[in-house]
C-alpha cells in the first residue's frame, strides 16, 4: 500500500504549483487536517479536511501554512492570532499539518513566521496543531540555517519528514529563482533520507497494513 503521507504530500505539492514563480520565496503547499487518534485505519481514510493553502495564495508576502490557517480563521469569522478559539477539539481525533517544506522560523520581512503561527493555534492551552509533516527541510537560500524543527520540538510540536518527492518538491519550491537548478542541486546534496528513522505513529500504522503472506513467508 503506498503511503498515505506521500498521497497527502503529493496534494501539498500540487497546490503549490498555483503559488506564482517568484525569485524571493520558496513556492509550498499546505494541509490542516483532523485526525483519528489512534488512527482507525492505515490510509487514514477517515481524516477531515479543514482547510488548505499555497504560497502568496492571499494578498502580500503570504506563506502556505500562513494562508492555510488565515482561510480557516477567515471561514469561522476571526482574525489570525484567534484562531486556536475556534479549531476543533475531540479527544479522540487531533489536527496535524502537512507541508511541502519545513515552516519557517524566522523570516526577513519581519512577519510573524509560520512556527509561530503553529503554536498559536495552542494557545489558552487549547489542543492546536499536535504534529507537522514535512517534504524536505528549509534550504538556507534566504534566512540561512534553519530553525522550524527547533522550534517546534522546543514548543512541544511533533514533526515528521516525508521522504520520496524531495526533488519534485526543490523544483517547485525554486522556479523563479534566477540560479534555480544550482539551487535544487545544491539543496538535493544536502537531503539525507534515513529509512529507519521514522516515527513510533508510522510504525504502528504500518504494522495495520495487510501483510503478503508470501513476503511474510521470506523474511521469516
Amino acid at each position: 500500500m503506498p503511503s498515505p503521507h506521500l498521497k497527502l504530500m503529493r496534494t501539498c505539492l500540487s497546490l503549490a504549483e498555483r503559488s506564482p514563480p517568484r525569485p524571493t520565496n520558496f513556492r509550498v503547499g499546505a494541509l490542516l487536517l483532523s485526525r483519528a487518534d489512534p488512527p482507525s485505519s492505515p490510509d487514514y481514510s477517515d481524516d477531515h479536511l479543514l482547510s488548505s493553502g499555497y504560497t502568496m495564495e492571499l494578498a502580500g508576502n503570504t506563506h502556505a501554512e500562513q494562508c492555510c490557517l488565515s482561510n480557516f480563521a477567515a471561514v469561522h469569522g476571526v482574525p489570525d492570532d484567534r484562531i486556536a478559539e475556534v479549531l476543533p477539539t475531540s479527544p479522540d481525533r487531533k489536527l496535524v499539518m502537512y507541508v511541502t517544506m519545513e515552516p519557517c522560523g524566522k523570516r526577513l520581512s519581519g512577519n510573524l513566521p509560520c512556527v509561530q503561527r503553529i503554536i498559536q493555534t495552542r494557545d489558552g492551552g487549547r489542543q492546536g496543531i499536535q504534529k507537522v509533516y514535512f517534504g524536505v527541510k528549509e534550504p538556507g537560500t534566504f534566512v540561512g540555517q534553519s530553525e522550524g524543527c527547533r522550534m517546534l520540538t522546543e514548543a512541544g510540536i511533533e514533526w515528521e519528514v516525508v521522504p520520496g518527492l524531495e526533488r519534485e518538491i526543490l523544483q517547485v519550491a525554486m522556479a523563479g529563482h534566477e540560479n534555480s537548478a544550482e539551487e535544487v542541486k545544491a539543496a538535493m546534496e544536502g537531503v539525507e533520507t534515513n529509512l529507519d528513522d521514522i516515527s513510533e505513529e508510522e510504525r504502528r500504522r504500518q504494522d495495520l497494513m495487510p501483510r503478503n503472506p508470501k513476503k511474510r513467508m521470506m523474511e521469516v
